[in-house]
């Protein structure tokens, strides 16, 4: 059966009507897109970078600056009215606002964190832009650690009586704690006390000790004081341990001695010595002596001494005391 022509007239009007719907939906799209490129062209848009702020860990005492750039990538003038920092500890610097960013520009600003204590802080500075109807935020955030603290020990090198133009070593101790410490420097305040074993910068670790030595020459007899000072980054720097000691003159007295060689075969002599007639002696030569005389040059003025000798076989088997003899050495 065939339609009417009445019927097909409402079909195909039907069809019409929906060709233009479809039509008319197909073209929104672009429309909105135009819309919306147009309205970045008229206004400036603010990009923060870095989006966020990490400072890790910073020592209380001490502080760490990053930077912050503000850019606006839009197509008109941006105006940035306020920038507002919270947060314990957390400053910037740079940044003077009201201030205009122009199409394609930006502009870079510091921000610092400086720990009041331990621990882990937060804050923010707060952006506002856009005639002050968009804010952004820039997290912030930040460790303190506990200040490092740098110890010597002894507090004083005490090295007594040296004969000038010898030298004698102390040993002393740097201690760290609270934090790992980093020694930067270190130096005497005389040139009769010298610093040794060590090599700047290094690092000490919270609970750790390093060693060092000072070396005492004196240059003239007379008392001698000094310091040693170590420049780090601890919030104790520097740190610094007294040194003193006295140059004695070289001993102006001098015992020599002789005697027969033993009737035996013998490798050496050893010589002793004593402050009272038959002894006690303690042996004064180094090593054994091949030879028949030995020089005794650590006498003292006003004092009396006595000598005995003994002979060591090839089995290293010692011999009795020789006959004793006696000096007396004049005061200086």
């Amino acid at each position: 059966m065939r339609p009417s022509p009445a019927s097909c007239r409402r079909v195909f009007s039907l069809l019409v009507l929906l060709g233009l719907w479809a039509t008319a939906s197909l073209a929104a799209p672009p429309l909105a897109h135009s819309e919306a490129s147009a309205n970045v062209a008229k206004h400036g848009v603010l990009k923060i970078s870095p989006p966020n702020v990490s400072f890790g860990n910073v020592q209380v005492g001490y502080s760490e600056t990053l930077t912050e750039t503000l850019a606006n990538t839009g197509g008109a003038d941006l105006t940035v009215y306020s920038a507002t920092t919270s947060g314990t500890g957390f400053t910037t610097s740079g940044l003077n606002v009201p201030m205009v960013l122009p199409p394609g520009q930006s502009f870079t600003f510091s921000i610092t964190f400086a720990p009041q204590s331990s621990g882990s802080t937060t804050g923010s500075v707060l952006v506002s832009s856009q005639n002050g109807h968009a804010t952004r935020a820039i997290p912030l955030t930040g460790t303190g650690t506990a200040a490092g603290q740098l110890t010597v020990s002894p507090s004083t090198l005490a090295f007594g009586n040296v004969t000038v133009g010898t030298i004698k070593n102390l040993t002393g101790t740097l201690t760290a704690t609270g934090t790992s410490v980093t020694v930067l420097s270190g130096t005497s305040s005389s040139s009769e006390f010298a610093l040794s074993r060590l090599s700047y910068p290094f690092t000490i670790g919270a609970g750790q000790s390093a060693s060092f030595t000072v070396k005492f020459t004196p240059q003239t007899s007379g008392a001698a004081s000094g310091t040693v000072s170590f420049e780090s980054d601890a919030v104790t720097s520097p740190t610094v341990e007294s040194l003193t000691g006295t140059g004695t003159a070289p001993n102006q007295h001098m015992v020599g001695l002789q005697w027969d060689p033993s009737t035996s075969v013998v490798v050496g002599y050893n010589v002793y010595r004593g402050s009272t007639s038959g002894g006690p002696y303690g042996k004064i030569n180094p090593a054994l002596d091949p030879g028949t005389t030995y020089a005794d040059a650590s006498v003292k003025g006003g004092q009396t001494y006595y000598y005995v000798t003994t002979s060591v076989d090839g089995n290293g088997d010692e011999s009795s005391y020789s006959n004793e003899v006696q000096a007396a050495i004049p005061f200086p």
